[in-house]
C-alpha cells in the first residue's frame, strides 16, 4: 500500500474515532458498551495505521550514521 493510501485510511480512521467519541457523549447507558467496543476497535486501527506510516517514513534506503 502506498504512503498516500495509508494516509487516506488514517484520515478515515481518525474521522471514525471522532464520530464514535461524539456519539458516546450522547449515548444512553444501554448503548455505551457497544459504542465503547467499537471505539476501542477504531482506536486500535488508527494506531496500527499510524505505526505503518511512521515505519514507512523512517525506512530510508540510505544507511544511517550514528
Amino acid at each position: 500500500m502506498s504512503l498516500r493510501d495509508l494516509a487516506r485510511e488514517l484520515y478515515r480512521a481518525q474521522q471514525q474515532v471522532e464520530r464514535l467519541e461524539r456519539l458516546l457523549l450522547s449515548a444512553t447507558p444501554a448503548e455505551e458498551t457497544a459504542i465503547q467496543c467499537d471505539l476501542q476497535d477504531a482506536r486500535a486501527e488508527r494506531l496500527q495505521l499510524q505505526k505503518m506510516i511512521d515505519g514507512r517514513k523512517d525506512s530510508s534506503p540510505l544507511a544511517r550514521k550514528f
